[in-house]
């Protein structure tokens, strides 16, 4: 590694542990999500990374949504936070269990408004009922439909069923996402080159009823054409 990309990643872990820290101390929600979006545009800011949204027209003001989106690196949510960051939409993320436990990421992802999902819990009550507490107390959640970071080399892998289950239980209009440019390798290009301009875009898709018996992927891949 050289010198600039030890730097970044230095960088990396000092402001996801500073923001982490900050985050168990807030009071409200709306503290949480401030701190979200900061840490975000801060990151973004040093890896040089701008995020573009091609259609904002479709970029719901308000509202209470199931936000869907692909997931191709581990900056994917901090894109969404800073597509969405003009609105009054917010939501809690959910969160694999490895993700809580990460010694890296574990004190920002268990403060940061996420919900955790336990694959190998015997009971997933618990699971629905957070998430339904949440929804009562008007947020959005976020999913990411493959359940978990997609490293192959087509665009999109197989969504998983339970998102379109969140959606019908808590009867959330399906906002679609599509991170539109391989955010992962303009990840890599901002480490190792440490290049300016970086660029990634998005695509808003039209939302889907909840009553929607079309299967979720075969929705999607339709609608961005994938």
């Amino acid at each position: 590694m050289t010198l600039k990309q030890i730097s970044i990643a230095i960088y990396s872990a000092y402001l996801t542990n500073k923001f982490g820290l900050l985050l168990k101390k807030t009071k409200t929600t709306q503290e949480r999500f401030d701190l979200r979006l900061e840490y975000a545009k801060t990151l973004l800011s040093k890896l040089n990374i701008e995020v573009e949204v091609n259609n904002k027209e479709k970029l719901p003001q308000d509202g209470q949504y199931l936000l869907i989106s692909n997931h191709r690196s581990i900056i994917d949510p901090l894109i969404i936070e800073m597509a969405f960051q003009n609105t009054k939409v917010d939501g809690f993320w959910i969160a694999k269990k490895e993700l809580y436990n990460s010694f890296f990421f574990g004190n920002f992802t268990r403060n940061a408004g996420t919900i955790l999902l336990d694959r190998e819990a015997p009971n997933m009550s618990p699971f629905f009922k957070s998430i339904k507490e949440v929804v009562k107390e008007g947020h959005s959640i976020y999913i990411f439909p493959e359940g978990t970071r997609n490293k192959e080399d087509s665009a999109l892998t197989d969504f998983k069923e339970g998102s379109r289950i969140i959606a019908l239980k808590n009867r959330l209009p399906i906002l679609p996402v599509y991170i539109k440019t391989n955010a992962n390798k303009v990840l890599k290009e901002a480490i190792l080159k440490r290049s300016e301009g970086l660029k990634i875009e998005i695509e808003i898709g039209d939302l889907i009823d909840y009553k929607d018996k079309t299967p979720l992927e075969e929705n999607y891949r339709k609608m961005f054409k994938l």
